[in-house]
């Protein structure tokens, strides 16, 4: 099929003196690490992301989306008992982070949430494990069928809490996918994790993520530690309409997580923005149609499109679109009918197909004879 090449001249000249500038992305003292947009997908920074490696409590972010995901199906309460077994008892834990929960009582789902997120305790993560799989183990099975959905290809539990297994490992890659998940299936329940304290069984005790005190941007995630992991922390920000996820993992120290995090944090606000380039639905060129009841059909894109671009380079983006120069009636909504490319100083950024938004029936034969007549002078003539 023939097509017509179609070129919105919407670049703008931008003087060089105001043309941005945008440095390397800074050096990061850990072991891996990822920065990357939520909403676009856009890595901003990468080292070693797809390299398993010890998660220690990172895990308890996939503990605390598993218990997320049932809130929302209802099969729970936040005002459910759960009942502390002795496998789920503080005591077992010595040394470790701990809720310091006690046997043979009931807790809410609700406190041993927080007492996740908030505390980090090991006991609470067993409790709930026992409370919504009836043991670890079977916890665990459910823990890898919800990365498996995620695709969270990089990754494996054989535990709740994130204690050193060989077996339990995650990428930096799939905590921003699980991170991005928690926050925008589960929102309501993602604001624990903005919470600076908790207090149980008289025990005050503060979020291990300092970032919720140094950055008024970061509303979570969650901190970890282990001999074999480091230092670790997954932290996201957003500031007006962007929002970034960060990863550290196998930092040196407790104050390195921290400083580490807010150097990809802040680079990626300072230098970039993310804006919605077309929202789906939104009629982004038109297109003749031949022998139907109309003669135009606008194309557009079927999902919203997000980019993260330099600062200041909005205007400068150009947009190029490949339409077929022959839509016969009828059109059906949905149907491609063409393709869509982004580009910035030359390169591609995002390339989408255009779909019709509306339906065109097809005309009378009377009508429809016409338009063949044209079509083909249109052919002979050209453009």
């Amino acid at each position: 099929m023939s097509r017509l090449y179609l070129a919105l001249l919407l670049l703008v000249i931008v003087p060089a003196a105001h043309a941005s500038v945008i440095p390397e992305p800074p050096e990061i003292n850990a072991r891996a690490h990822l920065l990357v947009d939520a909403t676009s997908g856009r890595v901003l920074s990468e080292h070693l992301a797809d390299e398993p490696m010890p998660p220690a409590s990172l895990t308890k972010i996939m503990t605390s989306y598993v218990l997320s995901y049932e809130l929302a199906q209802g099969t729970i309460k936040n005002s459910d008992l759960v009942d502390v077994s002795r496998r789920a008892w503080a005591k077992n834990f010595p040394g470790s982070s701990l809720m310091w929960i006690e046997v043979d009582t009931q807790v809410t789902v609700e406190d041993l949430h927080r007492g996740i997120v908030i505390s980090s305790g090991n006991d609470a993560s067993v409790a709930i494990a026992e409370h919504l799989a009836g043991s670890e183990q079977e916890f665990a099975e459910v823990m890898n069928k919800h990365a498996e959905s995620l695709g969270m290809t990089g990754s494996h539990f054989v535990n709740s809490h994130g204690l050193p297994h060989e077996d339990q490992y995650m990428t930096a890659r799939d905590l921003a996918i699980l991170a991005k998940a928690l926050i925008t299936r589960f929102p309501e329940q993602y604001s624990i994790y903005s919470e600076k304290e908790f207090t149980y069984n008289n025990i005050t005790q503060a979020n291990r993520n300092k970032l919720l005190w140094r950055d008024d941007s970061v509303d979570g995630l969650k901190t970890g530690h282990t001999s074999d992991a480091g230092y670790c922390l997954v932290a996201s920000g957003q500031r007006d309409d962007m929002r970034l996820i960060s990863v550290v993992m196998g930092t040196p120290t407790l104050q390195s997580r921290t400083r580490e995090a807010q150097k990809l944090l802040s680079y990626g606000f300072r230098y970039f923005d993310t804006h919605r380039i077309f929202q789906a639905g939104e009629a982004v060129t038109p297109a003749r149609v031949w022998e139907g009841e109309e003669e135009q059909v606008a194309l557009g894109i079927d999902e919203d499109l997000f980019l993260t671009i330099p600062k200041g380079k909005h205007d400068a983006l150009e947009y190029d679109m490949l339409v077929d120069d022959e839509l016969l009636a009828p059109i059906r909504t949905g149907q491609v009918y063409g393709r869509l490319a982004v580009k910035l100083d030359g390169k591609i950024l995002a390339e989408r197909s255009l779909v019709a938004l509306g339906d065109i029936a097809q005309a009378g034969i009377f009508a429809r004879l016409l338009d063949a007549a044209k079509r083909r002078l249109h052919g002979l003539l050209g453009d």
